[in-house]
């Protein structure tokens, strides 16, 4: 089962789910909600989706904010069970229904915690937060000439995490191997948050073929439609790799060596 549409209107608690239920509560548009519904409507895992509107602020309200006092998405109910961060839920689905997207075997289960943490880490600081939330989400944006200052920093960083993935990619199809896992899930989510900025992903080959790989799977475009809107609603604003008067081509950044400062 694929999500609604979003509704745009804060809604009241959702009504008690039945013992057993995987509820899921989530934002269409969010890059850690994304994986999680992707992964599910691929591998036909039943959801009962739960909309919260975050840019009406519903993950504030009281009912949420017992169920989670970092008041952020996503957030999955299993009976009394409660679970919040997008890799933890991933995890525990993948064992709950015994899915070949989180293998068994220990070296090949490291290998996919690696890619996620990496996602989870270097690439959600310096691409995600760095340069496209500093874009488009006010609460992430400094003031002044700090805004662009901080963008600089983070450019030739996300360059040096976008080359590393390449490079983990290589000529594979997938992150850790020919069989997609969680680490390609939770990764799509990451990198197409820069589609927010029209942010060119073609200088990194094995990163741009594997993306499209992704988007390939069959319920990619219905999950992504919320995300897509958003897209829309971010050009319509002109937010995006030219809004600081850099003419980049739309690309952002250059595909180079950091400097030592770039490298911390």
């Amino acid at each position: 089962m694929t999500p609604p549409a979003p509704s745009r209107i804060i809604s009241p608690p959702p009504p008690r789910k039945a013992p057993g239920t995987l509820r899921l509560h989530y934002d269409p548009a969010s890059t850690t909600c994304r994986p999680i519904i992707l992964f599910a409507s691929e591998a036909g895992i039943p959801l009962d989706y739960n909309l919260i509107d975050l840019f009406s602020d519903e993950n504030r309200s009281d009912w949420y904010t017992r169920l989670t006092p970092n008041q952020a998405v996503p957030l999955l109910e299993h009976g009394d069970f409660v679970l919040t961060e997008s890799s933890a839920i991933l995890k525990y689905l993948a064992d709950l229904f015994d899915s070949p997207a989180y293998p068994k075997e220990l070296k090949a289960r490291a290998r996919v915690n690696e890619a996620m943490d990496f996602f989870n880490t270097y690439l959600m600081r310096d691409y995600v937060y760095g340069l496209v939330y500093a874009r488009v989400l006010a609460h992430y944006r400094l003031p002044g000439p700090a805004q662009q200052q901080a963008i600089a920093l983070h450019e030739p960083r996300a360059a040096r995490r976008l080359r590393a993935l390449d490079t983990m990619i290589g000529p594979k199809p997938f992150i850790c191997g020919d069989q997609i896992t969680l680490a390609d899930y939770f990764g799509s989510g990451v990198v197409t948050a820069g589609e927010l900025i029209g942010f060119d992903l073609r200088p990194w080959s094995n990163v741009w073929r594997w993306l499209n790989t992704m988007k390939s799977l069959s319920t990619w475009d219905e999950v992504h439609a919320g995300f897509y809107g958003w897209r829309s609603a971010v050009e319509a604003q002109g937010l995006g790799v030219n809004t600081f008067g850099k003419n980049t081509g739309g690309t952002g950044l250059k595909n180079k060596e950091p400097t030592k400062k770039e490298r911390a």
